[in-house]
Formats: C-alpha cells, sequence, structure tokens
C-alpha cells in the first residue's frame, strides 16, 4: 500500500480499524479530538459502533461493557480525561478485560494548556488507578510507529485480557506525517470467558473486580502478579542508538527523543559522542538496555517535557553506577536541540 499523509490523530483512528477495533466511546478533549471525529465517520463504515457518551467516565465504563462481550475496543482522550477514566481503567484491569486506551498529553496539572507534554508519566505507569497493577504503555515517536503500534497494543490487550496505553503528546496528534498501513493479521485469540450469551449450552459468565474475602482477592493480586511478571519479560520494547561509543547517554521518550537526536548531531560536530535510549514500551521499562553502555559513558541525561517523571525509572534501572541528570521543558513549552547540546557540554565541563 502507497503511503499517506495523515494527521497523527486521524492515522490513530484508521489504525485501530484495521486492527479490528468495532467499537469507540469517547468524549471530546483538545489536542485529541480529531480521533473521536475519524471513528465517528468511519466506524460505522465497517459496521462498527461510535458513542459519544456524556462525560469521560461514562466513556470508560462503557469500554469495560463491550471489552466484557468480548469485542475490541478503544477509547481516546487527554490528560485531564485520562484522569477522569482512572477509576474504570483500574476495574478493567481488575476484572482482566482488554481494550485500548489512547492519551495525547497535555499540559498540566488541572486543565493546564492545549500544549504538548509529557506530564502523565506517573499516571501512565504507576497504574493510575487504585490498587496494585500495571498496564502495558507504549509510547511513538513518529505517526508511522503510531500506526504500527496500535495493532501491536490491541493484541497484546487480548494476549494478556489487560488494558493497553498508547501515550503521545500533541505534537503526535496534531502533526502530519507519511504513513503506510502494513497488512497484518490481527491475533486470535479465543474468548471462553466473555458475556455475549451463553446459547443454553454452558453457564453464564461472571465478570467482576469486586472480591469480599481478602484471601480470595490476595490470590487475585498473586495471578495478576504473575501476569505482569510475563509482560516485563516478553513485550519490552525499545530503540538505542550509539550507545556503545557515547560518552553521554540521553534517556528521551516519544517526539522528545526525535529533539534529542537533533542534539545528539549538533554535539558530533564538536567531537562529542552521545548516545540515545528510546524506551518504547515506558511499562514494562527497558532496564536491561541500561546494562549494554559503553564503559565510557560517563553520565545519562534524562530529557523529558516534564519537571521529571521518568527521570525515577531511569535512576532504578541505573542503579547508582553512574551520575543521571535532567533536562526538561514544562506546561507546553518545547525542548530545543541547542538546548539539550548545551546541556550535554555542561555535563562534560565543555559548555
Amino acid at each position: 500500500m502507497a503511503k499517506v499523509l495523515m494527521k497523527g490523530n486521524e492515522a490513530i483512528g484508521a489504525a485501530a480499524i484495521k486492527a479490528g477495533c468495532k467499537y469507540f466511546f469517547g468524549y471530546p478533549i483538545t489536542p485529541q479530538n480529531e480521533v473521536p471525529e475519524y471513528m465517528a465517520r468511519e466506524l460505522p463504515k465497517v459496521g462498527g459502533v461510535f458513542v459519544q457518551a456524556e462525560s469521560e467516565v461514562a466513556a470508560i465504563n462503557m469500554v469495560y461493557g463491550a471489552a466484557g462481550c468480548g469485542a475490541r475496543v478503544m477509547t481516546s482522550s487527554s490528560s485531564p480525561g485520562i484522569a477522569l477514566k482512572q477509576e474504570g481503567i483500574s476495574y478493567i484491569a481488575g476484572a482482566e478485560l482488554p481494550c485500548v486506551i489512547v492519551n495525547i498529553m497535555r499540559g498540566g496539572p488541572g486543565l493546564g494548556s492545549i500544549q504538548p507534554a509529557q506530564s502523565d508519566y506517573y499516571q501512565s505507569t504507576r497504574g493510575g488507578g487504585n490498587g496494585d497493577y500495571y498496564h502495558p504503555v507504549y509510547a511513538p515517536a513518529s505517526i508511522q510507529e503510531t500506526v504500527d503500534l496500535m495493532q501491536e497494543a490491541f493484541d497484546v490487550a487480548d494476549k494478556y485480557r489487560t488494558p493497553v496505553m498508547v501515550l503521545g503528546d500533541g505534537m503526535i496528534g496534531q502533526m502530519m506525517e507519511p504513513v503506510e498501513f502494513f497488512e497484518r493479521e490481527p491475533l486470535k485469540v479465543e474468548k471462553p470467558w466473555a458475556t455475549n450469551g451463553t446459547k443454553g449450552k454452558r453457564k453464564p459468565n461472571i465478570i467482576n473486580s469486586l472480591f469480599i474475602d481478602p484471601q480470595v482477592l490476595e490470590e487475585h493480586n498473586h495471578h495478576l502478579e504473575e501476569k505482569f511478571a510475563l509482560m516485563k519479560k516478553n513485550e519490552v520494547r525499545v530503540e538505542t542508538f550509539n550507545t556503545e561509543e557515547a560518552e553521554v547517554v540521553c534517556v528521551a521518550y516519544g517526539t522528545t527523543a526525535r529533539i534529542v537526536k537533533n542534539a545528539i548531531e549538533i554535539c558530533k560536530k564538536d567531537g562529542i559522542e552521545v548516545g540515545l535510549i528510546r524506551p518504547i514500551t515506558l511499562w514494562p521499562f527497558p532496564e536491561a538496555a541500561f546494562e549494554e553502555v559503553s564503559e565510557k559513558t560517563k553520565a545519562y541525561l534524562t530529557v523529558e517535557m516534564s519537571l521529571g517523571q521518568m527521570i525515577d525509572d531511569v535512576k532504578i534501572s541505573v542503579e547508582g553506577k553512574r551520575p543521571v541528570e535532567f533536562y526538561g521543558r514544562c506546561g507546553g513549552m518545547i525542548p530545543t536541540p541547542k538546548g539539550v547540546a548545551e546541556k550535554i557540554k555542561s555535563i562534560l565541563g565543555r559548555a
């Protein structure tokens, strides 16, 4: 299939439909509005259903219902909207239901702004809602990668019976890039647990996240823990660049990683070798990538569009073996390649 020029939000909708998504429940919020607009227009053409709910809370609970019936279902929102969905996401994780949640981040806290930001890292990677749970979080850096990861998100959701989040910032949602949709068969997963009618042949399935007996709930939590361990073993995605020769290794995700690559080129002209570790999955975090950096590496530099949230996972992964520095902009301000390059030179005492 030839490449087409698409806006990120519309490409997300197109990729979801190609992945077999048949149900979308959402509520408008900038800068992700083109996702529900696209789904409202295109889902009925493939026999799907779009519903604009009366609120984010209603939307995520509609997702709960459709996922419980075994359907491929998605919702999308932006930072404050995702915060409102967190109760439902916790319920869905507890009930072990597969779905995809797209968060096109904006500046915060509170209503904040409509500009790009990465300040939902903690909210996304620590479960976000109540209870001991995690879910996979993908952080694409381009529209093409977003399209590719949408298919994977639906497959992983079905494989583990879990909510999966695709996390982009406002730039991913609003910018346009050429993309190609590769033909890929959705993962076929039997769903004998689904509440899709007994047809008189079996007992009704019960889907719930309520466990009154403490011992039963503890057993359920340990069952979930085993599932999280499998995800950490099998679902880590990471890109590394020039880590074999680097004096400083930057760590950045999403569109910030693209800015860092330009900073690396600036430093290279000044004879400074800089590497990059780009987590594609923010959970599970690619801890093993930090064991493979060069002996020449003097420090890490975490670059984020926030006051510094991923830096905690970087410090855990580094285990104190090297210093971890930070450079970030927030509130909708975007780091520049020049600013990142100056920080790298400052770390090496060459500013």
